[in-house]
């Protein structure tokens, strides 16, 4: 199921080289756009069952998905496991109920957090921060791709556990044996995760 989510991702052109700003502020030779898996239903019901085996074992009452990219997986997730969906709104409504929190909950439920990827792993406390505030519990996060970027770390010096399936290693090597890129940029791509990972560590 992983190569063929790798080979899906690359034949749709959600992975890009070039120079891209990352939310993170971090310039990268390779970018991921995952936005473009809503246009490809088979592969969306990849990387669903993908998360389902992810998600195997894992005790959890309901299902969020981090906005923008992570909301129609989850929605299809949670139809698939039927555990109840919610979500984080970006920004509160300044109209009927204002709430951040939009779905059905109760204090005290525990949360799965999917997500299509994750850099440093700093910009989903925001999402938690929300969660939380609500009463509800956040252990695990699942993700379809980590860019290996120390976001691992980051989540579990807080106390989270992260879930990935792919790494963005294993896109380079795949790309590279497709004849996707060349030898410089695929080590220019390994040189910038590599070192981007050794900068943020103290």
């Amino acid at each position: 199921m992983k190569a063929q989510i790798i080979d899906g991702l690359i034949e749709l052109g959600a992975i890009r080289f070039g120079s891209f700003t990352l939310k993170s502020g971090m310039v990268s030779p390779i970018y991921i756009d995952l936005r473009m898996i809503v246009s490809a239903p088979k592969l969306m019901g990849q990387v669903v069952r993908a998360f389902e085996g992810l998600a195997a074992g894992l005790g959890y009452d309901l299902v969020a998905g981090i906005p923008y990219t992570a909301l129609p997986i989850a929605a299809v997730f949670s139809q698939r496991v039927g555990k109840p969906m919610v979500y984080a709104r970006k920004e509160a409504k300044t109209y009927g109920t204002k709430r951040l929190i939009e779905g059905v909950y109760r204090p005290g439920q525990r949360v799965l957090v999917l997500d299509d990827l994750i850099t440093n792993g700093l910009s989903k406390f925001e999402s938690f921060a929300q969660f939380e505030a609500a009463g509800l519990r956040v252990k695990d996060v699942v993700v379809l791709i980590d860019r290996c970027q120390g976001g691992a770390k980051t989540l579990a010096d807080r106390g989270y556990r992260l879930h990935g399936l792919i790494n963005v290693f294993e896109i380079l090597d795949r790309t590279l044996a497709l004849g996707r890129i060349d030898q410089r940029l695929y080590r220019t791509s390994r040189e910038f995760i590599e070192s981007s990972v050794k900068l943020a560590q103290p």
